[in-house]
C-alpha cells in the first residue's frame, strides 16, 4: 500500500499509544510483523531459517529482517536502525509514598528530558512486571493516573523572571491520587490481569498520556510524546514490511533499547544483540568466514533518529548557512567529531534514494559553539563495520514531554527507507 499523510499519522499514533515503554514498543512491532506473516522466533530455541521474513525480541528490543530465496548466505545486509526508548522518568523501586496527604511515586531521571515539559500534565505508567514464577506480563494503566505539579506562582513570585529550577530528586515525584489511594502495583498487576502477590519487581514509565495528534491549520504538523525515536521504528517498520521480496541484500530492522542512556547494555546498539542474530543468521546458512566478511564490507547501515529544525523563536542556536526546515524532508546528520556517521559515500547514497522516492533532502550540523548529540549510528558502525549514514527527520521540543514535527517529513522518511530496504 502507498503510504500517505492519513495513513502515516493512523499508523504513528497506533504505534506510539500502544507503546509506553520500549518494551511495548518491541512487543508491537513483533505482534505488527507477525501479522503481516513473519515467523516470531525465540532466541532460546534452535532456528531453521529459509526464504522469508523473521521477527526476534529481546526484551525492550527488536531485530527483524526478510531472506531472499537465493543467495542469502553471501547476500550484503541493508539495515536501518532506530531505538525504542525515550528520555522521562522510570519508577524506583518500591515507589510508593505517602507526603503531605498525598500518594506520589518515586522515579528516576532517565536520559535527558526536558523536566518543565513534565510539569501539570496528565501521565500514565507503563511497566514490565516480573512474576514469581520467572514469567513476565506487560502492562500499562489505561488513562491517567499520576501528575508532577507546578508550584503556584503566588508560592514562587520570581518564576516567570527566573525560570523554573527543578531539583530532580524533590521536585519530579509524581502525584497518583490522595495518601489512602491504593497502590500502583495493584493497578498495574490488574491491567496484566496478573496476582498483585505474583509481582515480584518491574520496570516500570511514567509517559504522557495524551494521544498523539494532527495539529496546524491545515492538521499537517503531528504533536505527540516519544517522537525520538517511535517516528523511525515506525518508518523502519513500515519500510521492512514492504520488503517482501528482497532482491540481492536482506533488507533488516533493529530497534535498539537504551540510547537515551549510552547504548551499553545487551538490548543497547553497544550490545551484542545484533552481532548474535546476524551470526545465527549466517551460520544458518552455512556461510564461512570468507562469505560472512566479504557480505559485511558490502552492507550498509541507515542510522535514523530525529534531529532538531530550526526554531522560529531561537533562530541564533543552529548553523549560519544548514538550516533543515519542518516539511522540507528528511535530514542528513553530519559530524567532523563523528557523533554522526555520516560521509560523502552515505550522503551519496541518500540522495540516489530520496531522488528515486521524490523525496526533497536536506542536511543538519550543528553550530561550533554547540555540541552535537549522537545516536546508534557511530555505535553499530565500530562494532559491526557497515558503511554507514545518520539521517532523521528535523522536530521541535526534542526531549520533551510532547514534541512537533511535520507529517510530511514523516511520510517522506518511510519512502526513502522502502526505497532502501527494496519495496516490492
Amino acid at each position: 500500500m502507498t503510504p500517505t499523510i492519513d495513513t502515516t499519522f493512523t499508523q504513528i499514533r497506533d504505534l506510539v499509544s500502544a507503546s509506553p515503554t520500549a518494551f511495548h514498543a518491541a512487543e508491537e512491532v513483533a505482534r505488527q510483523l507477525t501479522l503481516a506473516g513473519f515467523t516470531r522466533l525465540e532466541e532460546t530455541d534452535e532456528w531453521h531459517l529459509g526464504a522469508g521474513g523473521y521477527v526476534v525480541v529481546r526484551d525492550g528490543a527488536v531485530i527483524a529482517w526478510v531472506l531472499p530465496e537465493h543467495g542469502a548466505a553471501a547476500a550484503p545486509v541493508h539495515l536501518v536502525g532506530a531505538h525504542t526508548d525515550s528520555p522521562g522518568f522510570r519508577l524506583k523501586p518500591t515507589p510508593a509514598s505517602a507526603r503531605e496527604g498525598w500518594q506520589t511515586v518515586g522515579v528516576e531521571v532517565y536520559g535527558g528530558p526536558l523536566l518543565n515539559s513534565w510539569l501539570d500534565r496528565d501521565l500514565r505508567v507503563g511497566a514490565r512486571l516480573a512474576l514469581a514464577d520467572g514469567s513476565t506480563a506487560l502492562a500499562h494503566t489505561a488513562d491517567a493516573v499520576a501528575r508532577i505539579p507546578q508550584l503556584a506562582v503566588h508560592l514562587d513570585r520570581g518564576v516567570n523572571a527566573d525560570g523554573v529550577k527543578l531539583d530532580r530528586q524533590q521536585h519530579t515525584r509524581p502525584i497518583v491520587g490522595l495518601e489512602t489511594a491504593g497502590q500502583l502495583v495493584d493497578a498495574l498487576a490488574a491491567a496484566a490481569k496478573v496476582d498483585p502477590a505474583d509481582v515480584v519487581a518491574l520496570d516500570g514509565f511514567v509517559v504522557d498520556a495524551q494521544a498523539p495528534a494532527r495539529i496546524g491549520l491545515e492538521a499537517n504538523l503531528l504533536a505527540s510524546g516519544r517522537l525520538d525515536n517511535l517516528v523511525s521504528v515506525h518508518a523502519g517498520l513500515r519500510a521492512l514490511m514492504s520488503a517482501t521480496n528482497p532482491q540481492g541484500a536482506i533488507p533488516m530492522l533493529a530497534a535498539f533499547d537504551h540510547e537515551e542512556v549510552g547504548s551499553a547494555s545487551r538490548t543497547g546498539a553497544a550490545g551484542p544483540f545484533l552481532e548474535d542474530v546476524l551470526a545465527r543468521i549466517r551460520a544458518g546458512l552455512g556461510a564461512e568466514l570468507e562469505t560472512v566478511k566479504r557480505a559485511n564490507a558490502a552492507s550498509w547501515s541507515i542510522s535514523s533518529d530525529v534531529g532538531h529544525a530550526v526554531h522560529p523563536n531561537y533562530p541564533s542556536h543552529h548553523d549560519d548557512e544548514v538550516r533543515p526546515h519542518a516539511g522540507r524532508g528528511p535530514i542528513l546528520k553530519i559530524n567532523a567529531d563523528q557523533r554522526y556517521t555520516t560521509d560523502a559515500a552515505g550522503e551519496a547514497l541518500w540522495h540516489g534514494l530520496s531522488q528515486r522516492a521524490g523525496v526533497p533532502v536536506q542536511r543538519f550540523v550543528s553550530r561550533n559553539s554547540i555540541p552535537s548529540g549522537s545516536t546508534i549510528g557511530p555505535i553499530s558502525a565500530t562494532r559491526l563495520g557497515f558503511r554507514t549514514v545518520d539521517v532523521g527527520i528535523p522536530i521541535l521540543s526534542m526531549h520533551s514531554a510532547r514534541e512537533l514535527a511535520s507529517l510530511e517529513d514523516v511520510l517522506g522518511l518511510e519512502r526513502v527507507l522502502r526505497e532502501f530496504l527494496g519495496q516490492s
